[in-house]
């Protein structure tokens, strides 16, 4: 089974001309055509933390649905994060994760059915500082290992411009990869935003989407890869 899995920086909706416009960012969420779209900077960043990325408005005109991870009050998200799924792909089960750092973060997980291999996604907008990210890959190691075996991709806003972006902490399992360079979207020349893919997951092609009006809508471009699930017998 192939899926496409997404991340995207959406900088609160504010776009590199000043304008916030969350219709930008629907209009490119729907050009990546992807079936998991894993987000950041969905809420704004003070208390009460309204969502920047209207619920409605995705609901009403994407074929996404956004997963629960919102704590009670007016976020879309948790940290900043949400998870959007085609409507018809089935979660089992989401969870949110607490990670170390100077700073408060956070990573969101879902796990789907066996009718996408259990495939368990795990979304990502890591701290600015190494140190502090090789910790918050250790916890997240940590956290799926107790979950048990299944494929596992990670994805979102490594924030690190190194080549590495000390994924290493994941352990050998995982292999890093950076579709290209997504920030800043005008003129990018950082492959910030990558993913992680372990065991039972083949990358068939990646990229970076660059059609307008991404360069204009956020900070980040998005990201994408096109995924192969193998089927649990291969992973026995």
């Amino acid at each position: 089974m192939k899926l496409r899995l997404a991340s995207y920086n959406v900088h609160k909706c504010l776009g590199m001309d000043r304008r916030r416009s969350p219709e930008r960012i629907v209009s490119v969420l729907n050009a990546l055509d992807a079936d998991i779209v894993a987000l950041q900077e969905v809420d704004h960043r003070l208390p009460p933390r309204p969502e920047a990325l209207p619920r409605t408005l995705i609901e009403g005109e994407t074929d996404f649905g956004v997963l629960p991870f919102a704590p009670e009050g007016p976020s879309l998200g948790w940290h900043g994060q949400t998870m959007l799924v085609r409507r018809g792909i089935v979660v089992e089960k989401v969870r949110r994760l607490l990670l170390p750092g100077l700073e408060p973060r956070g990573a969101i997980l879902a796990e789907l059915g066996p009718e996408y291999g259990g495939l368990r996604i795990v979304g990502v907008h890591l701290g600015l500082i190494r140190r502090y990210r090789r910790m918050q890959f250790a916890a997240i190691r940590a956290a799926i290992s107790r979950r048990g075996d299944r494929p596992t991709a990670i994805l979102g806003d490594f924030n690190d411009w190194s080549a590495h972006g000390g994924a290493d902490a994941l352990g050998p399992s995982f292999r890093l990869h950076a579709p290209g360079p997504s920030f800043p979207s005008p003129r990018p020349i950082g492959a910030l935003d990558r993913v992680a893919l372990s065991t039972g997951l083949h990358l068939v092609t990646a990229g970076v989407h660059r059609l307008a009006p991404a360069a204009l809508a956020s900070d980040h471009l998005p990201v994408w890869v096109d995924v192969r699930v193998a089927p649990p017998e291969a992973l026995a």
